[in-house]
């Protein structure tokens, strides 16, 4: 006896997408109209994961290159808040597993504020191994933002108990570390691992200024980040810089 809609429609939504296609070879030749949407949308489905699947493998070319050179132990590493007026620079560094694939990673700055965080909570979970760290902007005043960036990823490394074996950044050169690295432009697009990087630090950045919007609620801090925002910059020149601003990047906005 054939199954009703409702039943066939609950079977496809408790399978997973590896093993839908299975599903929809069963009921491939049911003519039921509601049976054929059913298979339409989840046929898109499929699609749609098998792009994301395609577009991941390719966010893993250095990665695996690494692999295949005798690497194990596989650092992306990435920073957030180079640009904004106030706060830190926050740095992350993530070891993932050989081979592991998270749908929807991705550049940290081309996700949602939601989906970064529902992310965050994925790679802590399935990272080797995840240090974070971050320069106030005291240092970034004292050494300047590349310096202090520099500066919070070298303790990334440092901090790792698995002893990294080769680094992927976003941009930056580390020297005299001791461990190969490769530094590429606009890492976070297209290293997985540097993307995982982004979304941890992006995650810890926003929350400390979520933070300092408490204690300093003028500024907009809980929108702007940091960043030079034409909101930000007006209460700037209002109410003159916080102990959060840096002085370095403010001395254009203020007498």
């Amino acid at each position: 006896m054939n199954k009703n809609l409702n039943d066939i429609k609950e079977l496809f939504s408790n399978t997973s997408i590896e093993d839908i296609s299975n599903l929809i070879l069963k009921y491939k030749d049911d003519t039921r109209t509601g049976v054929k949407n059913i298979i339409k949308k989840y046929e898109k489905k499929i699609e749609k994961y098998n792009k994301e699947l395609s577009r991941l493998s390719l966010m893993c070319k250095y990665e695996n290159k690494a692999y295949r050179d005798g690497k194990n132990l596989i650092v992306g590493l990435d920073e957030v808040g180079r640009g904004p007026l106030a706060g830190p620079v926050v740095t992350a560094g993530v070891i993932l597993p050989k081979g592991l694939y998270i749908l929807g990673v991705d550049d940290s700055k081309k996700l949602s504020s939601k989906k970064r965080e529902e992310l965050f909570c994925i790679i802590k979970a399935k990272a080797i191994e995840i240090t974070t760290n971050m320069e106030d902007n005291r240092v970034i005043d004292e050494i300047n933002i590349l310096q202090a960036t520099i500066k919070s990823m070298k303790k990334n490394i440092i901090d790792f108990k698995n002893h990294p074996d080769y680094l992927i950044i976003d941009s930056v050169i580390i020297n005299n570390i001791g461990i190969p690295f490769l530094s590429i432009p606009k890492a976070d697009e297209k290293s997985i691992s540097v993307a995982c990087a982004s979304i941890i630090a992006k995650v810890i950045r926003d929350e400390f200024m979520n933070v300092a919007h408490q204690e300093y609620p003028k500024y907009g801090f809980d929108k702007n980040k940091g960043y030079g925002t034409k909101e930000h910059i007006e209460a700037l020149k209002k109410y003159g810089p916080c102990p959060l601003h840096r002085k370095t990047f403010i001395k254009n906005f203020i007498n």
